[in-house]
């Protein structure tokens, strides 16, 4: 409990698979497919940031 934890939505549903693998891969944890939505154990905002830019994605954070 308690543990922060990154949500990454409004990806094509084809997408999701693949981009939950680099974004595990590239925070070195885990993290899941729920709901259409990504799931990233950890607080990786900015660097999924960076990540997701690179992939030509528009980014927009929320929350804390």
């Amino acid at each position: 409990g308690g543990k922060a934890v990154c949500v990454v939505s409004a990806i094509e549903s084809h997408e999701l698979k693949p981009i939950n693998k680099l974004l595990k891969a590239r925070c070195g944890s885990g993290g899941a497919v729920k709901d259409q939505h990504i799931e990233i154990q950890g607080d990786h905002r900015e660097f999924i940031k960076t990540i997701l830019e690179a992939r030509g994605l528009t980014v927009k954070l929320a929350g804390g």
